[in-house]
């Protein structure tokens, strides 16, 4: 029987899992419709990049919905608390999503430019606004977010969500957004042939530099001139926590605490920064700049959970009620359920998806969609 310390340990990492599972597939369709008007300079390409996606995105997001799931049943603290603090942000990711799903099936319905010229942009849009927010939802996670709870408990807000968002979150939103045009463009490099293949691994190397670039930049900022967060006192072993039972201080260069004293952390940033080289370096070789594009993502998704250890969403205004991994879990009794859940299901979820791609592996040929007047898609 696992105690509850390392039950709550558990959760946390199954949670970066589900979010880098979400970032490493997910991902690249966010980076495909983001860079739909630029890799696809032709209704034909168009087509074939919408060909690339459209079959397997519905079931990429079960990730999405897996870690959304997850914090809910996992963390439910952390869970309102995110909802009540970032809602117009997550409302704007959402009616972007919706028209992922609309532009995939509609595009091809109507024979008609200006009708598939308005699908396409939605496309983009589905794609680019939901990369931005997730990147600014880190950005306000290491940064901070004002709100505070009362003496029942409940959430208040210490200001309007604009008043959340910093410099840095939106500079993490530019981040997220280059990384997965990044690798949008490696699934595409991989998934198609000739001149739409090389502008894709054009475009790769040259977002692959500045992701590299953006990453050094934002390290520095996190090092020098960004306020991290401190947990102080050792918590009771095993015991329930809440935000009202801790202490927690702001102090200048606090994110890179846990890098200090878990040095194998630095492996995290290292991929980061390695994958996108090596996904530039080998981008004659797809399935190789695929692969480490993903390394790349799931990189920077794990730099940022590690820093942020123990923190979950910290509170600007009254950092004492900032939630941590102990002050937000669920209760051991639904831990150890969840648990049990995620043992049976993560691995029939991984058998599935590989079994999906290898399915439908091999690239998307023009002359494929064109069977089809408007594509298949």
């Amino acid at each position: 029987m696992l105690d509850y310390d390392t039950l709550r340990l558990i959760w946390w990492a199954l949670l970066g899992v589900l979010l880098a599972g979400f970032g490493v597939t997910g991902g690249f369709d966010l980076g495909v419709g983001a860079m739909l008007r630029v890799l696809g300079r032709t209704d034909a390409e168009r087509k074939v990049l919408v060909n690339v996606v459209a079959p397997t995105w519905d079931g990429n997001q079960v990730w999405l919905i897996l870690g959304a799931g997850a914090v809910f049943a996992a963390m439910p603290l952390a869970y309102a608390t995110a909802f009540s603090a970032l809602y117009p942000a997550m409302l704007a990711a959402l009616f972007a999503l919706f028209f992922r799903p609309t532009g995939f099936e509609y595009r091809a319905k109507v024979n008609d430019a200006r009708w598939r010229n308005f699908w396409d942009w939605a496309l983009v849009a589905g794609g680019a606004l939901p990369a931005i927010v997730f990147g600014v939802a880190f950005g306000l996670i290491l940064g901070g977010i004002p709100y505070h709870f009362d003496a029942d408990m409940r959430v208040v807000m210490d200001g309007g969500v604009l008043d959340a968002v910093t410099p840095f979150a939106l500079f993490a939103g530019v981040v997220s957004l280059v990384m997965l045009c990044m690798h949008g463009a490696a699934f595409v490099n991989l998934k198609t042939v000739g001149e739409l293949q090389v502008r894709a691994l054009t475009w790769m190397r040259r977002l692959a530099v500045a992701l590299i670039v953006l990453l050094a930049l934002g390290g520095l900022w996190v090092a020098k001139g960004l306020d991290g967060y401190v947990l102080h006192g050792p918590l009771a072993a095993n015991q329930a926590v809440t935000p009202l039972m801790q202490h927690v201080t702001r102090e200048a260069g606090a994110w890179m605490h846990n890098f200090a004293a878990h040095p194998w952390m630095w492996a995290a940033p290292a991929a980061a920064m390695a994958g996108a080289a090596l996904a530039a370096w080998l981008a004659w070789y797809p399935l190789a700049a695929l692969f480490f594009s993903g390394v790349s993502v799931a990189g920077v998704i794990a730099t940022a959970g590690f820093a942020a250890f123990p923190f979950l969403l910290p509170s600007s205004t009254r950092p004492d009620h900032s939630l941590t991994l102990w002050s937000a879990a669920a209760s051991q009794h639904t831990l150890e359920w969840m648990t049990a859940a995620a043992v049976v299901f993560v691995p029939i979820i991984l058998a599935y998806t590989s079994w999906v791609f290898r399915v439908l592996r091999g690239p998307v040929h023009e002359s494929d969609v064109n069977k089809n007047e408007y594509g298949t898609y």
